[in-house]
């Protein structure tokens, strides 16, 4: 199968990349920055390319790849610090800038040919996000396309068939950035559309089948379609070696337990064991106001309920999760240098001790290739359109200690926002949308009362992918709906408001 593979310099879109080259049907691998030339020749790629990253070419110790990369006479592209790293490898110079680009740009196409064939315009809004930026071009590559900041923002050299783009074509933001990178995937490395979601399907049943063999595999189910189909593609694979398990840790939506339990039972005849661990997990949080400490508590807990639930009932040798990417890449553990922007507990909360294998069959798909794949394999169609919910659950929803009454507040709150989106048909037209609470206090006039009471915030938000997002411009009297029923019905809430901030520079959840 023609592949793609994409090294990784530290991008937060460093998977987002190879993402959109799977879109194009074309199969995609992501490798650490420094992976040695023979090994990407043993892969037999296609094309290469180099991601962004936030490290400067001409620091000490930035990260560097294996040089004999450009000896191997595959096609490249490098992608903002992959840009860099091409200019600065072929004796260019990168120098800091004083205009800084970061966000929307308008790239002026000087040249249609190879990355901007049949673009059909020649101006493009791209997404920048660069301090550094090419002062003098390598000898043989020229310039096909400039900004009002940057001269050389795309480059290329034809013979060698290498080019270099300052700007970020993976992200939605970057009009026809789709088409610049199946120019490059298609035009350019001339790879064959031979990947599909059936194709991955049928490729990980065979890989868990070889990878577990005869042994148990546990498997932790939130009721989110993540663990869903993680549950239901093992076990097409290994049938009653499997066994699905859902922790009630008391930081679920309103009434989840009893979906959950009805989802498996009736709809996907996958049986169920159900735990009771509500007491353990509110009183591991006592105290705990860092969100960092939070979730790693809330995943040593998951991971001290599931070994003592494989001692009791196994052997086990396996512990299945529904891990996705953007857990991986914010958790910092992608094989990259990338920064940690926030532990997941079925990632970096894992501790040392647990004494499981993981198994996670979809650390590479993001949430849309997943509902994909879900919908492939016959999930419920209710469940296929449900919001996403964080492994740490209500825990992260909260600002400051989880304390019982902060959990009722903000559940019940979050149950208001998506009933309100329902009955006004906005709830499949978003990506998520929740409630907060924290500390901060205000007064209000309830019946006729002076109270002191929480201040509840509402996030709603639009995405494809969850790596970026934008915060959902619903209508007036939605908003109003969701405060006064947030008010009416909640005890102890003054004050709603609403969360108007993107990621990035935001995240999707508060903590």
């Amino acid at each position: 199968m023609d592949k793609i593979v994409v090294l990784d310099f530290g991008s937060q879109y460093s998977h987002l990349i190879c993402r959109r080259i799977r879109e194009l049907n074309i199969y995609c691998e992501l490798v650490p920055y420094n992976t040695p030339a023979e090994k990407i020749k043993d892969l037999e790629p296609k094309g290469i390319i180099f991601s962004g990253g936030p490290a400067s070419v001409y620091s000490k110790n930035s990260p560097k790849p294996d040089y004999e990369i450009f000896e191997l006479g595959v096609p490249i592209l490098g992608i903002c610090y992959g840009h860099q790293i091409i200019v600065d490898h072929f004796n260019g110079k990168i120098k800091r800038v004083l205009n800084r680009e970061y966000g929307n740009a308008l790239l002026t196409i000087m040249d249609k040919t190879n990355l901007f064939k049949d673009i059909g315009s020649s101006g493009l809004k791209c997404w920048m996000s660069h301090s550094d930026a090419a002062e003098v071009l390598p000898k043989g590559f020229e310039v096909l396309g400039k900004t009002s900041s940057s001269f050389s923002a795309a480059i290329g050299n034809n013979d060698k068939k290498i080019f270099g783009l300052q700007f970020h074509p993976e992200v939605a933001h970057t009009e026809k950035g789709d088409k610049v990178l199946f120019n490059f995937a298609y035009e350019i490395s001339k790879a064959n559309p031979e990947w599909s979601m059936s194709n991955f399907i049928e490729t990980s049943v065979n890989d868990i089948q070889k990878k577990v063999k005869n042994e148990k595999v546990l498997c932790a189910v939130s009721g989110g379609i993540d663990s869903t189909t993680c549950a239901i593609l093992i076990h097409r694979a290994i049938k009653d070696n499997l066994t699905c398990v859902f922790v009630d840790n008391g930081l679920l939506r309103e009434n989840e337990r009893e979906n959950v339990a009805e989802i498996f039972k009736e709809k996907l005849g996958i049986p169920l064991r159900i735990i009771d661990a509500r007491e353990r997990f509110l009183k591991g949080l006592g105290g705990l106001n860092d969100p960092e400490q939070k979730r790693k508590k809330v995943g040593e807990e998951f991971a001290r309920v599931f070994t003592e639930f494989a001692e009791n009932e196994g052997p086990f040798q396996w512990l299945a999760q529904g891990t996705l990417y953007p857990d991986v890449i914010e958790s910092g553990v992608s094989g990259g240098p990338a920064t940690v922007i926030k532990t997941h507990h079925n990632v970096g909360g894992l501790p040392e001790w647990l004494h499981l294998k993981i198994l996670e069959p979809l650390r590479y798909l993001y949430k849309d290739e997943v509902r994909n794949m879900a919908r492939i394999m016959g999930v419920p169609p209710d469940l296929l359109t449900r919001h996403p919910f964080p492994g740490p659950g209500l825990a992260v929803r909260i600002v400051g200690e989880a304390s019982q009454e902060k959990i009722n507040v903000v559940r019940q709150a979050s149950h208001i926002v998506e009933e309100v989106l329902v009955e006004d048909n906005l709830y499949d037209k978003v990506w998520q949308a929740f409630a907060i609470v924290g500390d901060d206090k205000a007064v209000g006039i309830l019946g006729d009362e002076r109270i002191f009471g929480h201040i509840v915030s509402i996030r709603v938000v639009e995405s494809v992918d969850a790596m970026t997002a934008d915060w959902s411009r619903l209508p007036f009297s939605t908003l109003e709906k969701i405060s006064s029923k947030i008010t009416n019905e909640i005890e102890n809430v003054t004050w709603v408001t609403y969360a108007i901030s993107s990621k990035p520079p935001s995240t999707i959840e508060p903590q």
